[in-house]
């Protein structure tokens, strides 16, 4: 009877809530069991903290007309005066029409020919040559835009240009002032692209095709796949994953562009704003000439903020044809 008792008492105590300085000792052990591993992501957080969350103040900048004597906080608000800037000018077709297609075209022709190298490294029996070749396609990514700009110069210079004097002098043609004709560049910018940063997209896929397991391509050989239908019913839909989400990451960026490109490769040339001229190379040429931060900041927050729902209106589109595919 007694120790019916003591059990009902000792039921009766678990269903109790647990007292607070109990949950806090909990978590004190729990940190303390695992400070090393907390150390271990101490600088991560810190270098997330210092570059992602704190410039957030600075958003303020772009709905104030800022003046150096007030400071940021003191500096008149003006609304949203300075976004007008953005929308109110001639130029605001141009600028959008150009940063939205090229984009498109960058993400559109970098996932083809990427995937494809991919898949073709991953395909060479000799291992060396492979990783020789990705390394060699790999190396301009880490090339300034302006060393960039330096070599597309010794390609298209009027007077000593490789493709004036080298090309065109062989077969007899006139030579072209590039930098004076806008219509080529909507073909030399996406190639310009693709050079610097199919490397880069490669390794990535050559990653995500690397894991695939065997014995996939090996059930295949036996049913008597060839090659080409390894890879449309095998490499593709295993890797697509990995192609969903660096696609979704790039439309987030959809509205903002390599300036170096656009600035450095260009050389700024007027002649070829109708085809050149982005919101990234406009802002900072009004910055440039009327020096309002208000302006620049603002440009910068809507290119964010559109970027922030091109990334979850792609995901949610995602998610509708294929959940499991989807990021979030």
């Amino acid at each position: 009877m007694i120790t019916q008792e003591k059990k009902s008492v000792a039921e009766a105590g678990a269903s109790l809530p647990v007292h607070r300085s109990t949950k806090r000792g909990a978590m004190l052990r729990h940190l303390l069991k695992h400070k090393v591993l907390l150390l271990m992501l101490l600088p991560g957080v810190l270098f997330l903290l210092v570059n992602n969350y704190l410039p957030m103040f600075g958003i303020i900048i772009a709905f104030k007309n800022i003046n150096y004597v007030d400071g940021i906080l003191g500096s008149p608000w003006v609304g949203l005066d300075n976004f007008r800037f953005l929308f109110a000018t001639s130029d605001a077709w141009i600028i959008t029409r150009n940063t939205v297609l090229y984009n498109f075209v960058f993400i559109i022709f970098n996932l083809v020919i990427a995937v494809s190298i991919a898949i073709a490294l991953n395909e060479l029996k000799n291992k060396l040559a492979a990783k020789f070749y990705q390394s060699i396609m790999f190396f301009p990514y880490f090339l300034s835009m302006v060393v960039v700009s330096y070599l597309v110069f010794a390609f298209l210079n009027v007077e000593y240009g490789f493709i004036n004097k080298g090309i065109f002098a062989l077969f007899g043609l006139d030579e072209l002032n590039w930098y004076s004709e806008p219509k080529y560049w909507p073909f030399i910018l996406p190639l310009i692209n693709l050079w610097k940063g199919v490397g880069y997209g490669c390794v990535i896929y050559l990653a995500a095709i690397i894991g695939i397991d065997n014995e996939y391509y090996e059930a295949a050989l036996i049913d008597g796949a060839s090659k080409w239908k390894q890879i449309l019913h095998i490499t593709i839909p295993l890797i697509r994953p990995v192609i969903i989400i660096t696609t979704i990451l790039a439309i987030g960026g959809i509205f903002r562009s390599d300036f170096g490109l656009f600035y450095q490769t260009t050389l700024n040339s007027g002649a070829l704003y109708p085809t050149t001229l982005v919101i990234d190379t406009y802002v900072y040429n009004a910055l440039i000439n009327m020096g309002n931060l208000g302006m620049s900041a603002a440009a910068g927050l809507y290119q964010s903020v559109v970027g922030f729902f091109l990334v979850l209106g792609s995901n949610w589109i995602v998610r509708k044809v294929d959940k499991d595919q989807a990021v979030f």
